[in-house]
């Protein structure tokens, strides 16, 4: 008998909004950067940046429950300024709506 390669399981991670686990590829991956003394969140799309992440989706419940359960502070164990990113998944999503049904083979 011939042994079967094990392919390993996709990286499971956990939306900081609604707390559903997920493969790493469907979440978005948030990291901390100082800008003018302060730590503000920020998107890491190549998901390289270096220090602690965070992953969410990027479906506005998502966004509204990390508002909403302060989950941006406890994810990065840190105070944490993030409003920036906040309306930036908050315009990605106005965007979308706006720009009318997407193809589902097409990443947004």
């Amino acid at each position: 008998m011939q042994a079967r390669a094990h392919e390993a399981a996709p990286p499971k991670r956990t939306c900081i909004g609604c707390r559903r686990r997920e493969d790493q590829a469907v979440l978005l991956r948030l990291a901390v950067e100082d800008i003018g003394g302060v730590a503000t969140v920020v998107v890491d799309p190549v998901r390289r940046r270096p220090g602690r992440g965070a992953w969410m989706h990027r479906e506005p419940e998502c966004v509204e429950l990390a508002v909403k359960r302060r989950a941006f502070g406890r994810a990065f164990r840190a105070n944490v300024d993030s409003s920036a990113v906040i309306d930036q998944l908050r315009a990605h999503d106005e965007a979308a709506t706006t720009a009318g049904p997407r193809h589902p083979n097409r990443p947004t």
